[in-house]
């Protein structure tokens, strides 16, 4: 008689001890919270030395896809995946500009520009596609390539957290982008590329650019001086007279392209330093939402786990009273009154919890918003014409390609002239001039 007590009593106390060990378990998995630090920050390879001018690469970077789904236009689904899509039509054209600065603080390169996508007889154009775009992460795909086809980036993702040193202060924002790293990255692979090119050939890349922009103009003329080779890139088959006529009317041409060119890239940067300031506070303020979202989502998971938990212990865990010990009944059965009601509290702070976490997304939601509403569109007076030049970039150099063509038809008498793209046609592209 006196054994049995001995022996049921661990048998007893195991349930409650396996709870304690779930609940303990639990909580420690809620209660854990990651560290962020800041990110070591990457540096642009510098030029130590001045580069020949007939080897300065040129750099055409395309306004990027915004990376919007097609399939979905519920506006509520995107920002689920936390897509706002006029932001990023903007950060199509702002990520851009990031890109370009830091290209040309390396002073590796001849002139850097922002450009629409027709624009492509350029010595180097870069190409990316927005695959996520938050207050927390960027990541880009960019695909690389010269004049003569040759592939320099094959759609490579290049992707990093937010350097949270940046969003300390309003100084330190502005001193450098939460996600340098990404343009510093791709900067560094881009000059990896141009140094596997020999001397001869970054000049030949040079002149094939010049060369496909005459051919555009002047496909009969110019006709037989490219050839492609066995890897089906562009090479010299031969060079026009140095004093060719037909040739200096093409630079000529050329050279007020660039300048068409200079003004959309000068507006996408005025653009970019428009918004800076706001879409610096966006970003910040969206990185704080957005952990909050997610630390609300993990606090309401371990919370409603751990509710959950003490309402079933306390329904199903074992009695260890004796039948005639009404003291100790009344103990246990207020035992398992506060396990329940302290676990039903747990479930409804869990609840709650995903609650708040829907507040800090509809919270991302609102600032995405008001930064949409700061993006307004823009016209700029061009030699007597008015081009607007938000909504579709590649109509606005549609526009001055035909102008280019009717220039070029003035000075030749229509000699050889590329005929105008019907309205709604893809257009022929245009190439900025070198760099005097």
């Amino acid at each position: 008689m006196t054994d049995a007590p001995c022996i049921e009593r661990p048998s007893r106390r195991r349930p409650l001890a396996l709870f304690g060990l779930l609940a303990a378990s639990l909580l420690a998995a809620g209660c854990v919270v990651k560290e962020t630090k800041p990110l070591p920050k990457l540096a642009a390879v510098q030029a130590t030395q001045q580069i020949p001018q007939d080897e300065l690469l040129d750099v055409a970077i395309h306004e990027f896809d915004p990376g919007v789904p097609k399939d979905v236009t519920d506006e509520d689904v995107l920002a689920k995946r936390r897509i706002y899509p006029d932001v990023r039509k903007a950060e199509a054209r702002m990520l851009p500009a990031k890109l370009r600065a830091t290209l040309e603080s390396t002073g590796q390169w001849g002139a850097v520009r922002v450009v629409p996508q027709a624009v492509q007889f350029v010595d180097v154009t870069v190409d990316g596609r927005i695959l996520a775009s938050t207050g927390t992460e960027l990541s880009l795909a960019i695909t690389a390539r010269d004049a003569s086809g040759r592939v320099w980036i094959n759609d490579k993702v290049y992707r990093s957290p937010a350097d949270i040193g940046s969003y300390k202060t309003e100084a330190a924002l502005r001193a450098r982008d939460p996600f340098q790293n990404v343009y510093v990255q791709v900067a560094n692979d881009l000059l990896a590329a141009r140094s596997k090119l020999a001397p001869a050939d970054r000049r030949e890349v040079r002149r094939v650019a010049e060369l496909r922009f005459a051919q555009d103009l002047a496909p009969d003329a110019f006709a037989s001086y490219l050839r492609k080779d066995e890897q089906g890139l562009l090479r010299l088959a031969r060079l026009p007279a140095a004093e060719d006529p037909l040739l200096e009317r093409i630079h000529r041409i050329r050279e007020r392209d660039a300048g068409v060119i200079d003004t959309v890239d000068g507006y996408n940067g005025n653009f970019t330093d428009k918004l800076s300031d706001s879409y610096g506070s966006w970003r910040r303020t969206s990185f704080d939402a957005i952990e909050k979202e997610d630390r609300a989502r993990s606090q309401a998971r371990a919370r409603t786990a751990l509710g959950a938990a003490a309402v079933l212990a306390s329904i199903f865990v074992s009695g260890n009273c004796a039948p005639n010990d009404w003291n100790c009944q009344r103990m246990e059965q207020a035992a398992r009154t506060a396990g329940t009601i302290g676990g039903t509290a747990a479930v409804l702070s869990g609840i709650k919890k995903f609650s708040d976490a829907k507040v800090a997304a509809q919270e991302v939601n609102e600032l995405a918003t008001s930064f949409q509403n700061e993006v307004a569109p823009q016209v700029v007076e061009l030699e007597g014409r008015t081009l607007k030049l938000t909504g579709t970039a590649e109509e606005q150099y549609r526009e001055w390609r035909r102008l280019l063509a009717e220039l070029y038809r003035e000075e030749t008498g229509g000699v050889a002239a590329v005929p105008l793209a019907p309205p709604g046609a893809g257009a022929p592209a245009a190439a900025p001039a070198s760099r005097p």
